[in-house]
């Protein structure tokens, strides 16, 4: 047994050891090591701080004086650390700099940050601190920059920032500051970059008059702060000022010339986005010889454009779109040498474009559509190799396209759209290799479609409508394997339908109506799966339609009226759930498939003497009644009008006084709207709602399943009564999610939008008929006991349906659509486990989606846990608020599990998902209900794309058009068994997508 005594002195032996090797640590390192005892590591990004170390001069992120090893800098970005502020830095006798953006800080920041009395630089930016400002913060002496933007500070902003002395720098942007904005700042006579953007400051707030003041100043950003009234004459003072940004406000009144003047330094004036009324400055514009980016778009200007602003020598982006601007364009910007951006759609401008724009700028981006403009299209536009994105649509252009543009290979975008252009387009236009929209449509083009299509192999939208094109569509079209959208209708084109079309995997919508197109439907259109309309009315198809179409599973809407079809319509066409079916004026014969014989569907077999089935007045009983027919008609419509007369006057009674009868649940008739042909009675909807039909509750109201005489089964939902103000009237300040979904799915046609059959509204009453999904959503599979009857397959391919609708919201609708509530229980399954977004109560129609533009909105929509950062602080919304939530669904696919749980603690899924993968706990993090040593190379990849767009910034996150081409190349890639994304993904995952609208 050993000695106890010895044991003692073997463990006080061991201590001075310890200690000795801990106070070789100089005294700033021990305050480090203090404060890493306070934060969580999970990154291990101070794994190099060690306390057996003399000095932490060698420690990640740690700068030291040379001579005295006193630690004068900490600088640890995106290192993932969280917990408190660590106070113990403020011990550091020589901390002049102090950087820990872009981690996970949270709670207040304590007063006792006045100990870091030598501090010249703090930056606590993206974080989530919380709780008001300490107004202590201004007793630094040598602070000179501060920046604590995107973070969760609410409050006022303390009067005793004006205490600041040597301030050069102060950002607060992104946070939730309320009040106003203090006029105080103004002394801080300092100060050169003030950023306080993107706050929820108090409406009716004007700038601060005392800004101008500030003498110094270079850089002011005001951007979505509420502010009303004028632009301060003040501010002409300012004549070091570089940028000034006034965006997204409810600023009005005039441009002032005397300010914009004045401010002989301005590089960037950006007023977007307010009520600004009146002419663009002149006076004193040609003042501005540093300006290079001018934006006074989503206003009510009118008048010309000044032709002294169009000559500043060094304007590149000029955006004045969405005005009320009149005129012509002045010459002088053909001369510009800077000009890359020219954005003035939807306005009133007339005359032609200036002669040679662009043949001495690097022009990008010009963007003309909704004017008046007339004239050729100039040739010089594509002069330097840069243009990108080409649109003029809804102008009256004439002449042929400029040959030069089918030499334009940078071209992404092109819409020329409505116009008066004629001639031959030019063949290298054809197949300019990046374009994927290329829109033609209602102009007066001639000649055919060149064989050089072949080369466009990023097409994926091709509009041509309205035209006079001839000749037979290539046989090189079947090449383009992105093409999904093919509109042609209205032209001369002959020929058949090429048989490399069927190879067309991608295809979504082929509209070829009211042409000459002959001979067979052809085989092979089963391919055709992600097909969803299908008009070939008007031209003259022969033969059979093909049975094949009855496989097809997203299709809804088919057309074939008006051709020389013959044989009999195929059984297999009930497979089908369509919204439209037309096939009258053919040479069909045979029986009508029972599903369709009936009078709903009657006039879509009309004109086919050889058709019989069911419905009253499609087979002839007689020869005889055949030979009466004038004298039945005459006698039919004299029994008519009388039976009008007398059907009038009991009608007036029967809904005078027996109405309620058939509406004592307030629905009438009258106040029914269809969106597409029904075949059940509304009464009938009514009369089935039950409580025992209950299959879902929420904030908005509940929803019933209603199985009708018909054997069709619904899904009904029935809003809770809307919100009444103390006067007693509907609160309409947003409008309600009634309004919304109607305007929004009223609208709207694809095969991942759930369909809304009908709607009643009589203001006290709200019911919303939708296909019903035999399966729930996403969530009652993924959270439940069930979760094993999704195999990584269907996962996958629930994951690219839903993609597909909500890049159809953002790219294909005519204004783009933001959901803002994107989440699992909103992602319904029907019977084939095929994905439909539903749910677009809190929806937006936003302009300018793509662009990176937002639109301010009165509150916060959404579900938390699928909320973006940024929305949450600035109740901004674009597309890429859709992309994060859509993120998040895309790792509970993934992990299973569910965007909040208590097994996350303060986190959510993200950064439970981000802290696991830091520290390498892979197996955690992926479903064990997967197969996943069988798909684990898709399933990777699958994860890191959920990453990528649920990035903490939303300039990294992918359009969602690229997050359905990466999806999809998971199933083409995962064959190579590579384990790695493509150039092409990888290509598309660094683009952020800033062209795509």
């Amino acid at each position: 047994m050993s000695n106890p005594l010895f044991l003692v002195l073997l463990f006080l032996f061991s201590l001075s050891l310890f200690s000795s090797s801990t106070f070789s640590l100089n005294q700033d390192g021990l305050f480090l090591l203090e404060a890493k005892l306070h934060l969580s590591d999970p990154s291990n990004s101070l794994s190099t701080w060690n306390h057996r170390d003399p000095t932490p001069c060698n420690w990640t992120g740690i700068l030291c004086n040379n001579l005295t090893s006193a630690v004068t800098s900490i600088n640890l970005p995106d290192s993932n650390l969280s917990g408190p502020f660590p106070t113990s830095l403020c011990r550091l006798s020589s901390l002049s700099y102090l950087s820990l953006p872009n981690n996970n800080l949270n709670s207040t920041l304590p007063s006792t940050i006045s100990a870091c009395t030598t501090l010249r630089h703090l930056n606590l930016s993206l974080n989530l601190l919380s709780g008001e400002l300490p107004s202590i913060l201004s007793t630094l002496p040598f602070l000179q920059t501060l920046d604590l933007s995107f973070n969760n500070f609410s409050g006022n902003i303390p009067q005793t920032f004006a205490n600041f002395q040597q301030l050069q720098t102060l950002i607060l942007v992104n946070n939730l500051f309320t009040g106003t904005i203090p006029s105080s700042l103004s002394n801080i006579s300092s100060l050169k970059q003030l950023h306080l953007a993107y706050n929820t400051f108090l409406s009716e707030a004007p700038i601060p008059t005392e800004f101008g003041s500030l003498v110094n100043l270079e850089n002011l950003w005001l951007s979505g702060c509420n502010l009303i009234g004028p632009i301060p004459v003040s501010l002409r003072k300012l004549v070091n000022l570089k940028n000034l940004d006034l965006s997204q406000n409810m600023l009005n009144g005039t441009i002032p010339e005397t300010v914009i003047s004045g401010l002989t330094s301005i590089v960037q004036i950006e007023l977007y986005q307010n009520s600004f009324t009146g002419e663009l400055p002149r006076v004193g514009v040609s003042n501005l010889t540093r300006l290079e980016r001018f934006d006074a778009s989503e206003n009510y200007l009118t008048g010309t454009i000044p032709d002294e602003l169009c000559r500043l020598k060094n304007l590149g982006s000029l955006n004045l779109y969405n005005n009320q601007l009149e005129g012509s364009l002045p010459e002088s910007l053909a001369s510009s040498e800077s000009l890359y951006m020219l954005l003035l759609f939807n306005n009133s401008l007339s005359g032609n474009l200036p002669t040679g724009l662009g043949s001495k700028s690097r022009l990008q981006m010009l963007d003309v559509s909704f004017n008046q403009f007339s004239g050729k299209i100039p040739a010089s536009l594509c002069s330097q190799g840069t243009l990108q994105e080409l649109l003029m649509i809804y102008n009256s252009f004439s002449g042929e396209i400029p040959e030069s543009l089918g030499n334009c290979l940078s071209l992404t975008r092109v819409r020329l759209g409505n116009n008066n252009l004629s001639g031959v387009v030019p063949s290298g236009f054809w197949g300019l290799p990046h374009v994927y929209l290329l829109e033609l449509v209602e102009n007066s083009l001639s000649g055919s479609i060149s064989d050089a299509i072949s080369r466009a192999s990023n097409l994926s939208t091709l509009l041509i409508s309205g035209n006079r094109f001839n000749g037979s569509i290539p046989e090189s079209i079947g090449s383009l394997n992105n093409l999904g959208v093919f509109v042609a209708s209205g032209n001369s084109l002959t020929g058949q339908i090429p048989s490399s079309m069927v190879k067309l995997s991608q295809l979504g919508r082929l509209v070829l109506r009211d042409n000459q197109f002959s001979g067979e439907i052809p085989h092979g259109v089963g391919d055709w799966k992600q097909l969803n309309e299908l008009d070939l009315a008007n031209n003259r198809f022969v033969g059979d339609i093909p049975s094949e179409l009855g496989t097809l599973p997203g299709l809804n809407f088919l057309d074939l009226s008006g051709n020389l079809l013959s044989g009999e319509i195929p059984m297999e066409l009930q497979n089908l759930k369509l919204n439209f079916l037309n096939l009258s004026n053919n040479q069909l014969s045979g029986e009508i498939p029972p599903l369709y014989a009936n009078e709903y569907f009657k006039d879509s077999f009309v004109g086919n003497a050889g058709l019989c089935g069911d419905i009253s007045g499609l087979c002839p009983i007689s020869g005889e009644k055949s030979k009466n027919k004038n004298v039945a008609w005459v006698f039919r419509f004299i029994f008519v009008l009388a039976g009008v007369m007398l059907v009038v006057g009991v009608a007036w009674f029967y809904f005078k006084f027996r109405n309620f009868k058939k509406t004592k649940k307030g629905f009438h008739l009258s106040k029914w709207r269809s969106f597409h042909k029904i075949a059940f009675s509304k009464f009938e909807i009514v009369k089935l709602m039950s409580e025992d039909n209950v299959i879902g509750s929420g904030s908005s109201g509940k929803v019933y399943k209603v199985v009708l005489s018909n054997g069709e089964t619904v899904a009904v939902k029935k809003l809770w009564g809307a919100k009444k103000t103390g006067n007693g009237h509907v609160d309409d300040h947003e409008k309600d999610g009634f309004e919304i979904e109607v305007e929004t799915l009223g609208k709207i046609r694809h095969k991942n939008i759930v369909r809304l059959w009908c709607c009643y509204n009589n203001g006290d009453s709200k019911l919303l008929v939708y296909e019903y999904m035999p399966n729930g959503s996403i969530a009652d599979f993924l959270h439940s006991s069930k979760k094993n009857l999704l195999d990584w397959p269907t996962r996958l391919k629930i994951a690219i349906d839903a993609a597909e609708g909500l890049s159809y919201l953002h790219h294909d609708c005519v204004v783009p659509i933001v959901h803002r509530d994107v989440k699992s229980s909103n992602i319904l399954l029907d019977e084939e486990f095929g994905a439909k977004i539903a749910d677009f109560g809190v929806a937006k129609f936003v302009r300018g989606v793509g662009n990176g533009t937002e639109e301010p909105m009165s509150m916060i929509a959404g579900s938390y846990g699928y909320i973006a950062p940024e929305y949450a602080y600035t109740l901004r919304v674009n597309e890429k608020s859709d992309i994060y939530s859509f993120g998040v669904v895309i790792l509970e696919l993934v992990t299973g599990k569910q965007a909040i749980d208590q097994e996350y603690g303060e986190k959510d899924l993200v950064k439970w998902v981000s802290s696991k993968l830091n520290e390498e706990e892979l197996d955690q993090v992926i479903d064990r209900t997967l197969d996943y040593s069988k798909y684990k190379e898709e399933i990777n990849k699958v994860l890191k794309l959920g990453i990528v767009c649920t990035s903490s910034l939303p300039i990294n996150r992918p359009s969602m058009r690229s997050v359905v081409k990466m999806l999809q190349e998971v199933t083409v890639g995962s064959k190579s068994r590579s384990g790695r994304f493509s150039p092409y993904y990888q290509e598309v995952v660094s683009d952020n997508d800033h062209s795509e609208s």
